[in-house]
């Protein structure tokens, strides 16, 4: 008898940690970014020089981006700039711009039918 309720308490232990193990890598940035939160998705937002890339992700896994628009509004001190959105890859949005250090970010992405999802970060 002892036995099987060591078994039933070391299965529930291992139950109850699934959703961790799960979500490991959810809020963390894979590409070098800054992840923002919006609604059912990730954004890891990335500077590569000129370009800014957007990362769309849902728990780990890859957010279609197809017919997808987003914008990218960047405030560093006084100075604001928007960059404009366009689905690249599968699960990425691209545009021209650059992201200063410190800077406040807002994104807006929309797809057609859907409610837009808008999200806040500080660019690293």
């Amino acid at each position: 008898m002892k036995k099987i309720i060591a078994l039933v308490a070391a299965c529930l232990l291992q139950l109850s940690a699934a959703p961790v193990w799960a979500h490991a890598e959810h809020g963390k940035p894979q590409f070098g970014g800054v992840v923002a939160e919006a609604g059912e998705a990730q954004f890891e937002i990335v500077g590569k020089g000129n370009r800014i890339v957007v990362h769309a992700t849902s728990h780990g896994a890859p957010v279609d981006t197809a017919g997808a628009k987003g914008k990218l509004t960047v405030l560093a001190g006084t100075a604001k700039s928007e960059v404009s959105l366009a689905p690249v890859a599968p699960n990425r949005l691209e545009g021209a711009g650059s992201l200063p250090s410190g800077a406040k970010l807002l994104i807006l992405v929309e797809w057609p039918g859907r409610k837009p999802l808008q999200a806040r970060a500080v660019a690293p």
